[in-house]
């Protein structure tokens, strides 16, 4: 990043993409709509352009070709789409996606090998401020290092939130996994620089955890 510490906050308006906030060159889509999974993807990449609205929709009739009522996002057309879709538009860009056992303790993945995270967790829906409504939605938020610090770049938030170093980032994992709500973890990685080499399909776990 090229900012400096001290550079100030800036926002705009960019259509589906909501409020952004580019502090200390960290780029933060804020949220609008039920469009989480956009956000969390263009902050998971740090970029305003990597995906739109138009694209992860095409994805969910790519998926399942359906003109009405597609099963991988809202029928009212806002988003809300669901871990297919999630998986699919970073197989597009050459990342693969791991699913983490939350029984698992996270010191035991490998994090130099692990480009970022993608934390599924589900919200309680209410009327209002104050009334309750019975049914979840699920949320999608971004995880990542930046510049040797690891950020809680949820579009919820209003700017990005400095989780720590490694083992406070760590931390934070195992605390996030211990919930009771269950909530979902999806480790992000780019694919292997050396395409001849033999893939190590554990690559995400530290070496003495691997099977």
């Amino acid at each position: 990043m090229e900012d400096s510490p001290g550079a100030p906050t800036v926002e705009s308006s960019l259509g589906d993409c909501g409020n952004t906030t580019m502090l200390n060159g960290i780029y933060h889509e804020r949220q609008t709509r039920h469009l989480c999974g956009l956000h969390a993807l263009n902050n998971l990449f740090q970029s305003p352009g990597m995906f739109s609205k138009s694209e992860l929709d095409d994805y969910c009739t790519t998926l399942t070709p359906r003109n009405w009522l597609n099963p991988h996002r809202s029928w009212i057309g806002w988003g809300n789409y669901d871990v297919n879709v999630i998986m699919y538009a970073l197989q597009q860009r050459n990342c693969e996606t791991v699913w983490f056992d939350r029984r698992r303790d996270p010191h035991c993945l490998n994090l130099s090998a692990i480009f970022g995270f993608i934390l599924n967790v589900p919200v309680q829906m209410s009327l209002g401020y104050y009334v309750p409504l019975p049914f979840q939605m699920r949320h999608w938020l971004a995880l990542r290092r930046i510049d040797g610090r690891y950020y809680n770049l949820d579009s919820k938030l209003r700017e990005p939130r400095s989780l720590g170093s490694e083992e406070e980032f760590l931390d934070f994992l195992g605390s996030q996994l211990r919930m009771d709500q269950e909530p979902e973890l999806f480790l992000i990685l780019n694919e292997e620089e050396d395409p001849t080499a033999q893939k190590n399909q554990q690559r995400w776990l530290l070496p003495h955890f691997r099977d």
